[in-house]
């Protein structure tokens, strides 16, 4: 492997928001250590690691749900402290987790306004608005390029893409700011892991600054423009597309080290098994002459 590219500097004018030496601790457990990470204004970061590098913990303290133990969090330039997860909606930060936080059996509009329902009459007489609730879901969705067949249907009945999508447009429309995606692509086929790359690139299109957590380079790479790699609570540092390949990623993400030992250690197994092959057909061979000697003295007996 060539050496690890050079960290990139940052974009023009202040990030939409900013981690500056984050750590995290749970007890003894050091979840996070030293992590400096930033979005811009459309921009897409790929925040790329495999299973307990730290991505979630990470986000959840972009989310509110975590505070850091250590480091800073800013916003537009400015330092935040957030105290729940209503701190990170109000400052723009939305966060679309692999769950999509939605109810299967209601309506497609009334998941997109799940908490925020549109409301007609007044007083003791207010009930949901369900004509403007359609049309709106209907609108937004369109100015993303999603086209839903009715949006009076169970939103269960939606491919696992549609719901991305759906997810997308409802934290668009809200006033997200920053769009933090969790693993989006993970349990998608093909086809439809292309469709919520496709929207994640119109998001960034419309100014927006989106936070892209995956475990696949392969998604990463069509929309990424930067990327900040995690490897157990560590950075290895952030960098722009062209200054990183495909393999240094995959690379630095499972350990360079790591899976250079797994190959010797394979490779030695492999050499084991042929060994012991050849031994067992030594074997085979010698029992098989053997036979036919006592075959043969029992022919002239």
């Amino acid at each position: 492997m060539s050496q690890p590219a050079t960290p990139s500097g940052t974009t023009s004018g202040p990030p939409l928001v900013e981690v500056r030496n984050v750590s995290k601790y749970f007890g003894s457990v050091v979840s996070l250590k030293d992590i400096s990470m930033s979005v811009h204004a459309g921009e897409v970061m790929c925040l790329l690691g495999d299973n307990g590098a730290g991505k979630s913990t990470l986000i959840k303290i972009f989310a509110g749900v975590h505070p850091p133990s250590e480091g800073t969090m800013l916003v537009e330039g400015r330092e935040v402290k957030f105290g729940s997860p209503r701190d990170a909606l109000d400052a723009g930060i939305a966060t679309v987790y692999q769950d999509l936080a939605m109810i299967p059996l209601m309506s497609v509009s009334r998941n997109f306004f799940l908490g925020s329902e549109p409301t007609k009459g007044f007083g003791p007489f207010r009930r949901f608005d369900m004509a403007r609730a359609d049309r709106t879901t209907r609108d937004e969705l369109a100015k993303m390029g999603i086209h839903i067949r009715d949006t009076s249907q169970p939103v269960g009945t939606l491919s696992g893409g549609e719901r991305q999508s759906v997810a997308i447009a409802r934290a668009v429309h809200f006033g997200a700011k920053v769009l933090i995606l969790d693993e989006p692509t993970a349990a998608l086929g093909v086809k439809e892991a292309g469709v919520v790359l496709r929207y994640i690139a119109q998001a960034r299109g419309r100014g927006l600054g989106v936070i892209f957590i995956t475990h696949n380079v392969h998604h990463a790479y069509p929309v990424g423009d930067r990327f900040t790699l995690l490897n157990r609570g560590r950075s290895y540092g952030t960098f722009r597309k062209d200054e990183v390949s495909r393999e240094e990623v995959v690379s630095m993400m499972a350990g360079g080290e790591e899976l250079e030992q797994l190959g010797h250690e394979l490779a030695e197994m492999a050499h084991q098994d042929r060994e012991a092959g050849k031994e067992m057909a030594d074997t085979g061979r010698q029992f098989a002459e053997e036979a036919r000697a006592v075959r043969d003295e029992g022919d002239r007996g």
